[in-house]
């Protein structure tokens, strides 16, 4: 089963410096019917500001990704870690026993754009990890590209859990094929464009949960960039 949520069916949060687009139950947003999928538990499209950020905060017992999509932003965390991860990039935070880290926008003139997902690990109480890997943009062309994964290796960030984290720019009339096993889930988000997923349509900000369906096709109408996660 494909079940579409169009981007405005999504709630918006504008608070001057942050434009947020939560897919699930995230800060004031709550719906008990809406708060994760399988061990997704936050999809965030947000856009900050130049100079603003999240200051210090908690997290403990989660996998957490940044992919920025535009723009650069700056980590600091407890742990000694103080890096700029840029378009290109993505990091992976393991909060495991817990940390305190701040996010802001590298820049103080041009916007940021990310995506920021947070997933239950398979283990809780893991030792507080932190990486950033660069991907190729050509890989992306056509395919769908690994960027995070259960395995890490050489342009994938390592996670703690059994999933795997996939970007992917389709050209206009071209298609891509996925398979995963039974059982499993599938996340899709729109970033830009407009495809087909095995026949649903999606545009720009529209998402796909999907269940008990384990083979798409995704064919685009117009050049178009996407993120798949394969979940347990």
């Amino acid at each position: 089963m494909i079940h579409i949520i169009p981007s405005d069916d999504r709630p918006s949060v504008d608070l001057g410096w942050l434009q947020s687009h939560p897919s699930f139950s995230f800060g004031e947003y709550y719906d008990p019917e809406n708060t994760g999928f399988s061990v997704m538990r936050v999809c965030n499209d947000d856009v900050l500001v130049g100079g603003r950020g999240f200051g210090p905060h908690p997290h403990s017992d989660m996998e957490i990704v940044t992919i920025v999509l535009n723009g650069a932003v700056r980590h600091e965390d407890n742990l000694g870690n103080t890096e700029v991860v840029s378009a290109g990039q993505v990091q992976r935070m393991s909060a495991g026993s817990g940390l305190i880290h701040a996010e802001y926008n590298a820049s103080e003139t041009e916007e940021l754009r990310l995506l920021q997902l947070w997933f239950m690990p398979a283990e809780r109480g893991l030792t507080p990890s932190f990486e950033t890997c660069s991907y190729p943009q050509s890989g992306l062309k056509n395919s769908l590209l690994p960027v995070v994964a259960r395995d890490r290796k050489e342009g994938v960030a390592g996670i703690h859990q059994d999933m795997t984290v996939y970007l992917s720019r389709v050209g206009a009339g071209q298609a891509v094929d996925f398979r995963q096993q039974e059982g499993r889930h599938i996340y899709v988000y729109a970033i830009e464009g407009n495809f087909a997923l095995s026949g649903s349509r999606l545009t720009a900000g529209d998402t796909a949960r999907i269940s008990g369906q384990h083979e798409l096709k995704i064919e685009a109408e117009e050049d178009s960039f996407l993120m798949l996660i394969d979940l347990p």
